[in-house]
């Protein structure tokens, strides 16, 4: 879980998602990207006070030490840095959040504004559960109709084959050292 907050963020919203990540798991990895130097110390100040009757603070406790916080200078930092990391879950919550979906790239599920707390996609609102951890948002979405279908493809050619394709073919084949690869696209230069 990353949220990205800034100076208009709720440092008990902030430390209230950060521990509802925490609480699943010692080895959860809550991350706050932080675009104000000052509002680490203020969620740092809500994390202890939210901790106190959390019936679950041993295991948040576990996780907060897995993750931290990162100062980004400027939003095109905080972008960069988070679609490094491309978490599971980020929340955006910063004062033209609405702005900010086009500027990242790699998250499993992009809850965009500092209402949109990730919880409610967890029980609620959806959009999926089953989403790439580990950085592997990197490369995939969250599981959704695509993953149960197959994909097929097919190639027809009906009528003389373009001699540069046919070269380059031949090329790449021999490159390989594939040789019946090779010939089997030259015969086809032939009509």
């Amino acid at each position: 879980m990353v949220v990205i907050a800034d100076a208009s963020a709720d440092p008990a919203w902030v430390a209230s998602d950060l521990l509802a990540q925490a609480e699943h798991d010692p080895d959860a990895v809550p991350i706050l990207i932080s675009l104000d130097e000052a509002l680490p110390a203020r969620v740092e100040e809500e994390l202890e006070r939210q901790l106190g009757g959390l019936p679950t603070a041993a295991t948040a406790r576990s996780a907060l030490n897995n993750g931290g916080v990162i100062v980004c200078a400027t939003e095109a930092d905080a972008c960069t840095v988070c679609d490094d990391i491309a978490p599971e879950h980020l929340q955006v919550a910063v004062a033209n959040a609405e702005a900010w979906p086009d500027r990242l790239r790699h998250y499993g599920a992009l809850f965009i504004g500092a209402r949109s707390a990730e919880v409610f996609g967890d029980y609620g609102m959806g959009p999926n559960h089953v989403l790439p951890t580990g950085g592997t948002a990197r490369a995939r979405g969250g599981l959704s109709v695509l993953d149960f279908l197959r994909v097929r493809t097919w190639t027809r050619v009906d009528s003389a084959v373009d001699p540069d394709l046919v070269a380059d073919v031949a090329w790449f084949a021999r490159q390989e050292g594939l040789e019946a690869h090779a010939r089997a696209a030259e015969m086809r230069r032939q009509d």
